[in-house]
């Protein structure tokens, strides 16, 4: 890291980060106090009288968990791949890829719902599942080739020169040293999954399999409008993602950077 000695320079970065945090922290703490309006701490015992919380919790476990899993091992073998094997039309096929990444997940509703009833998924944890890790892939391949590509091809022809195979290679070389970018993809995609809010409301009618990013609307309804009801779900909607981020920020930071260079 850059040592910045100069006072002064520290004092306009100090104000710059500053200036730059207030936007996103204010409505935060907007949020916070309207949920302890009129009642205070009784609008969360209300959230949780409903019984909708642990189940809501559970589905959204399942989802980010499974989705996790999806991605995980999508990004790491489609990465290396593409950073490491001889594959014809490889950079082809990563600029088709990465085109995903201009579709809108908006665009994406109608043909997923389609696929969805035509399967007979639809209502089922799976159909918000695939979809979500299939639009969280571009991004994590694209970020795990840079790490890929900069792991030494020494190391792979050693390995193949004592007689190991690529898959071996690839298992016991080349997996063990992508824990950085690893955890960066997993953070990423515990945000992006756990925060999904239009595909689990278009694809999950039943009360019993929805996520908790459907739980502040359980307060409105055509003839209810509880906004301390909703400003409470959201924040404990809120509470596990924010840790989990506090938790593995060093990681997902390392992560990032080594993704971001060869």
């Amino acid at each position: 890291m850059f040592d910045i000695k100069s006072v002064r320079t520290r004092v306009i970065l100090q104000v710059l980060a500053t200036l730059i945090v207030i936007p996103y922290l204010l409505p935060l703490i907007a949020m916070v106090q309207g949920s302890l309006a009129g009642r205070g701490f009784a609008n969360y015992a209300k959230v949780f009288d409903t019984g909708m919380v642990p189940i809501y919790f559970r589905n959204s476990i399942l989802i980010a968990g499974c989705t996790i899993a999806l991605v995980y091992v999508c990004t790491m073998l489609a990465a290396f791949g593409f950073a490491k094997l001889r594959v014809w039309g490889k950079e082809f096929w990563f600029w088709m890829l990465l085109i995903a990444l201009t579709m809108p997940e908006a665009v994406l509703l109608t043909p997923l719902f389609v696929t969805a009833s035509t399967f007979d998924l639809y209502n089922e944890l799976i159909a918000v599942i695939l979809p979500l890790a299939a639009l969280q892939v571009p991004f994590a391949v694209l970020l795990a080739r840079s790490f890929f590509a900069g792991v030494p091809n020494e190391l792979m022809e050693a390995g193949r020169i004592d007689g190991a195979s690529v898959v071996r290679v690839f298992w016991h070389i080349v997996l063990p040293l992508t824990r950085p970018i690893a955890g960066a993809i997993v953070v990423l995609t515990l945000i992006n999954s756990w925060n999904a809010y239009l595909l689990p409301m278009l694809m999950l009618n039943d009360p019993g399999k929805q996520v908790v990013t459907l739980l502040p609307s359980y307060f409105l309804s055509q003839y209810t409008n509880d906004q301390t009801g909703v400003l409470a779900a959201a924040v404990i909607t809120a509470v596990p993602v924010i840790t989990a981020y506090l938790l593995l920020q060093r990681t997902f930071e390392r992560g990032l950077a080594a993704g971001a260079l060869k």
